[in-house]
């Protein structure tokens, strides 16, 4: 965690040194690794009529999938002209209660015998015209800090002086299933890492690393690649 302190003095009219400093500081980037990996256990077939749902893991105790990470990777679905249909998580978890709730979410794909069961929910989900429900599972997270920063307040006005860092880690599984045919067609695993700095000459300015917009990315475009592989070969010719 970045600290900040607060003391009293007089700013210096000569401010060259740390216009200067500014500048420099300004060049930094924050940079994002991502690595994704798949295990593909079957061809996906989806047609323009079929949906899929995205949905987050949140049964554990200590964390929990992002519900904003599950809406990026839905809408890096949809996106496009030829964007896949997508049903919202909030959407379906309310109109399925409590079946997809943290604590009686099924866990392996047969448990989605409960669902099918129950002729209402079998019905609704044929009526969505659902192929695939695809979890994520994972958490974005910052590992470590360094730094610290100082403000001052004095008599020539105020200011802040020093320099932060901290490393935040994304770690996601995903796991498509095939609903109508109750097997895991495969998974997808992104892990991200990436530092973010907050340099502070008169003020603080904090440059991002966007890790888990990354993580997002990579395993929306990996997920388009599993479930139209069709469409992304011929995008590539």
């Amino acid at each position: 965690m970045v600290t900040i302190s607060t003391r009293k003095f007089t700013l210096s009219r000569a401010f060259s040194p740390r216009i200067l400093l500014i500048a420099v500081l300004l060049g930094l980037q924050a940079c994002t690794s991502v690595v994704i990996d798949e295990d593909r256990r079957g061809n996906a077939e989806l047609d323009g009529n079929e949906s899929v749902v995205v949905l987050g893991r949140r049964h554990a105790s200590d964390y929990e999938t992002e519900p904003d990470l599950i809406s990026c990777i839905g809408d890096t679905l949809a996106g496009g002209s030829k964007g896949i249909n997508v049903i919202g998580e909030r959407d379906f978890v309310d109109e399925f209660y409590p079946w997809f709730e943290p604590r009686t979410a099924p866990m392996k794909v047969r448990d989605l015998n409960r669902v099918l069961n129950q002729e209402h929910l079998a019905k609704a989900v044929e009526n969505h015209n659902v192929r695939y429900i695809i979890w994520v599972d994972g958490n974005t997270e910052t590992t470590s800090s360094a730094g610290s920063i100082g403000c001052s307040i004095g008599t020539g006005g105020a200011g802040c002086f020093g320099f932060g860092t901290w490393d935040k880690e994304s770690d996601y599984e995903v796991t498509v299933w095939d609903y109508k045919n109750l097997k895991t067609m495969g998974k997808i695993s992104a892990d991200a890492s990436g530092t973010s700095y907050m340099p502070a000459v008169v003020i603080p300015i904090p440059i991002i690393a966007r890790v888990q917009a990354s993580a997002c990315k990579g395993i929306g475009q990996q997920l388009r690649s599993f479930l139209k592989p069709d469409e992304v070969a011929s995008s590539g010719r």
